[in-house]
């Protein structure tokens, strides 16, 4: 199977703006949840722990971004009415698809009309709900401004590119088979170049009461990920983007490769104990298949970012599914560390699978195991002492012996479809035959579309 690079990274995370600090708040092993802003909603006046409570939520916590409202409608060429109208996911997804082409040194001048193809786990759509209650408000940019389809094909008719272009919605493994989609289309040749992951904010909080209804949220606003404390999920939300270029083609241009993706598969639970019930041996196919379509071996494995929600059900199902895939010709002195960026940052629900994607792809560009957080006490459930995997819970070396560094990623979503992507560390690069001086100087250049973006912009550098 042809392998595909990851060559560029965009991302806003709670207490993350960009790869670079997303990396800091992993390696430090910090904990971004906070308590709902009051410019989000009244969590408040809506709490109630008694999830039979009509019109309540049980928690008052949740992964949230900074200064969601704001931005930069001229850099984009979008007028400022139409901007007004605009979900903040679609303009969340315009500069984080910048960012993400930017770090992979793009020029995205060249990249127009290009086979560039854009591909976007997207389900929330608070903003619309918001727009659309008073009839008298609606105006002619309001249905493009809410309609879930425009966030992926905004993107392509923003930078003119003849791709595929396509939003999908399987729940929380939106953004995982968003990136499984994509990697078949570049490999098919329908694509030359991809853009795919996934986009949640939370604006409205009726999604958090449905889930409060169900049990399913952590009262205390932690994923007890693996531990005995597990009890329900904490909300969280992002955008994530990773450009994917086929491995051969990104090693000619001399690209940054931050991982390799090897394989990928996507499957779906069927007839379960209920609906959003999940399956372990759904879930132990899916992660055989990723591994035969990766021709990697389950017991060459040395990682595996868990699907991890913190639900006393679910973590029991996957931590077997993968410990009897993992098993797999695996020697008994090499057991597989696995974790979950839900106990930092949230559960991001259609940019879930992104969010652990990425968190992976930079732990094999930096060569390191990050800690999962919230794990003390086993799940009593969870029979560690008979599986061969452990908790990661410290910042740790990843073994240069360990070549090629492997890892998975996985993804299921509460309606069962479930996708697993394999990884692998970058094919070491030529060194160049003669590095500039260090004390060389180049000049920075900087432009914008106004004075107060162009400061802007000289501030974040």
């Amino acid at each position: 199977m042809t392998a595909i690079a990851i060559i560029g990274i965009g991302c806003r995370f709670p207490g993350a703006a960009g790869p670079e600090e997303f990396w800091d708040l992993l390696a430090t092993g910090r904990d971004a949840i906070t308590e709902v802003p009051v410019e989000r909603w009244d969590a408040t006046a809506l709490f109630d722990p008694n999830p039979q409570a009509h019109g309540k939520a049980t928690t008052r916590w949740g992964g949230f971004l900074k200064h969601v409202d704001q931005f930069d409608p001229q850099f984009f060429k979008i007028a400022h009415r139409e901007a007004l109208y605009m979900d903040p996911q679609q303009r969340l997804l315009l500069e984080v698809a910048w960012e993400a082409l930017e770090d992979a040194g793009q020029d995205v001048k060249r990249l127009a009309n290009s086979q560039t193809g854009v591909f976007i786990g997207i389900a929330v759509d608070d903003y619309g709900r918001l727009l659309f209650r008073d009839p008298a408000q609606i105006d002619v940019y309001s249905n493009t401004g809410a309609a879930l389809s425009i966030a992926a094909n905004r993107l392509s008719y923003t930078f003119n590119w003849h791709g595929p272009s396509l939003v999908l919605d399987t729940a929380c493994s939106s953004s995982l088979v968003s990136i499984h989609l994509a990697c078949q289309s570049l490999r098919s040749g329908e694509s030359t170049l991809a853009l795919a992951g996934g986009v949640n904010l939370l604006l409205s909080p009726e999604t958090t009461i449905g889930f409060s209804r169900l049990s399913a949220m952590s009262p205390d606003g932690r994923c007890w990920t693996f531990d005995a404390r597990a009890n329900g999920y904490v909300r969280g939300e992002g955008a994530g983007l990773v450009v994917l270029k086929p491995l051969e083609q990104a090693l000619a241009d001399g690209d940054r490769i931050y991982a390799v993706i090897r394989g990928s598969a996507v499957n779906q639970d069927g007839r379960t104990n209920g609906l959003t019930a999940p399956n372990r041996w759904a879930q132990e196919a899916v992660l055989r298949e990723a591994y035969a379509q990766a021709a990697v071996s389950p017991g060459a494995v040395q990682y595996v970012e868990a699907h991890g929600t913190g639900t006393l059900l679910g973590d029991p199902i996957e931590a077997n599914a993968l410990g009897a895939v993992l098993s797999t010709n695996r020697p008994d002195d090499q057991p597989c560390a696995i974790g979950s960026v839900k106990t930092n940052i949230g559960h991001l629900e259609t940019a879930a699978g992104v969010a652990g994607l990425i968190k992976v792809a930079l732990m094999l560009n930096h060569e390191q195991l990050v800690p999962s957080l919230h794990f003390s006490t086993p799940n009593p459930h969870i029979p560690f002492e008979s599986l061969p995997i452990y908790v990661q819970q410290t910042l740790s070396p990843w073994p240069a012996s360990a070549h090629p560094r492997i890892a998975g990623v996985s993804a299921f979503s509460f309606g069962g479809t479930n996708a697993h992507i394999v990884l692998a560390d970058a094919p070491a690069l030529l060194e160049p035959e003669a590095a500039p001086p260090a004390a060389l100087a180049y000049p920075l250049t900087l432009s914008a579309a106004t004075p107060a973006a162009l400061h802007a912009l000289a501030h974040a550098y």
